[in-house]
């Protein structure tokens, strides 16, 4: 038996490195060759990376979400015969120098709930009720806001404050359990945060959506219009396309209406460049389609839809 290394091949041409977005493998599997092991991301595409042959998992080089460098080592497979371990035992890792990955990971991979409440409310009792029965708490909207908030009975706080007052500081020692805390409450806030990892598309998208928002001038302009002729041009060009594989909807009009605006505003078709500090005027129109998938919200562009 030998050891066969798989390093991350050139995925493009001009691409240094990809991110890592799903394994179709776990430690302990049996892969046949031309199976796919991987897909990884880069700015132009999502790329399977196959097996060029067959053996068993022993080792993965990355964890879902890492960004590997071309040529790195990324899975290293047990297989009958001598492998190729020689032309890379240089520089591959002994395998318990780092933990197997998982064996397959959705888009986005969760990490496990962190609890951020420091000190929760400890269950102390109070020797005598914070106040009388009928009694009313006496606290500013500041307090009354932030006990609200934290899901605190006033009425179970007692007040140190003039007249019973009740005061931040009350509220910093009923939530931290001391002397001052009074009776159970049903009412706890959750402060539980869940930590989400962001991978793949979903990255990508964030990324995009993150430079469009510093670079280019979001305008939004809400007003009616009567659609009715369009309407029945719609219907009309529908029925003369019966039997076609798709009917006609309403965006493709609603697209053509863009590229007519556009021709009368051209400043509304360009883009600052701040590293230049000119303004780029396109003449092409490409139209982006907002579009939900699984994978989360795409942009699909019609190129020179004008």
């Amino acid at each position: 038996m030998g050891e066969y290394v798989i390093r991350l091949p050139d995925v493009g041409e001009g691409v240094a490195e990809a991110e890592l977005v799903e394994w179709q493998i776990a430690v302990g599997e049996m892969v046949a060759e031309d199976a796919t092991l991987a897909a990884v991301m880069t700015d132009k595409a999502t790329v399977e990376i196959p097996s060029p042959v067959q053996g068993k998992v022993v080792w993965l080089g990355a964890e879902v979400g890492e960004i590997v460098a071309v040529g790195a080592d990324l899975v290293r497979l047990e297989v009958a015969g001598a492998g190729n371990v020689k032309d890379v035992a240089a520089a591959a890792p002994p395998a318990a120098e780092k933990e197997p990955a998982p064996s397959a990971s959705p888009d986005v991979a969760k990490a496990a709930p962190v609890d951020a409440r420091r000190g929760a409310p400890a269950r102390r009792v109070a020797a005598k009720p914070a106040r009388l029965e009928g009694e009313k708490p006496i606290a500013s909207p500041a307090v009354r806001k932030r006990a609200r908030d934290s899901g605190a009975d006033l009425r179970q706080v007692v007040g140190t404050g003039p007249a019973g007052r009740i005061t931040h500081e009350d509220l910093d020692a009923y939530f931290a359990g001391g002397p001052l805390a009074a009776a159970d409450s049903d009412l706890i806030a959750n402060t539980v945060i869940e930590t989400i990892k962001v991978v793949g598309m979903r990255r990508k998208i964030a990324e995009k959506m993150s430079i469009a928002k510093s670079r280019i001038a979001h305008i939004t302009y809400v007003e009616e219009v009567d659609v009715g002729a369009l309407e029945e041009l719609r219907a009309t060009l529908n029925s003369e396309r019966a039997g076609a594989p798709a009917r006609l909807t309403i965006l493709p009009f609603l697209m053509r209406a863009m590229v007519r605006a556009i021709e009368e505003q051209p400043a509304l078709n360009s883009l600052y460049d701040d590293e230049a500090g000119v303004i780029q005027q396109f003449g092409g129109v490409h139209v982006g389609v907002a579009v939900q998938t699984n994978a989360g919200l795409m942009v699909p562009v019609v190129r020179h839809a004008e």
